[in-house]
């Protein structure tokens, strides 16, 4: 199992299950993440928090807690 914080930049993946209960899961869907939707890894900060990801055109930042929870391949 591979996490969306283990993903490198530059990598391109496949989201296949979103991990977590209530509130957190359901934030990150409103945030467009969800199963078999493409995430593109754009680039990580210096302290490596947060991550920033292009989904569904858009650009977005994640912190790696929420990322932890998103299972990729």
């Amino acid at each position: 199992m591979m996490t969306l914080k283990q993903a490198k930049i530059g990598d391109t993946v496949t989201v296949v299950k979103l991990h977590g209960e209530g509130a957190v899961k359901r934030r990150i869907m409103d945030m467009g993440i969800t199963k078999g939707v493409s995430v593109h890894i754009r680039k990580v900060a210096p302290l490596g928090d947060p991550i920033e990801v292009t989904v569904r055109g858009y650009e977005l930042s994640i912190r790696k807690a929420d990322a932890d929870m998103i299972e990729v391949q």
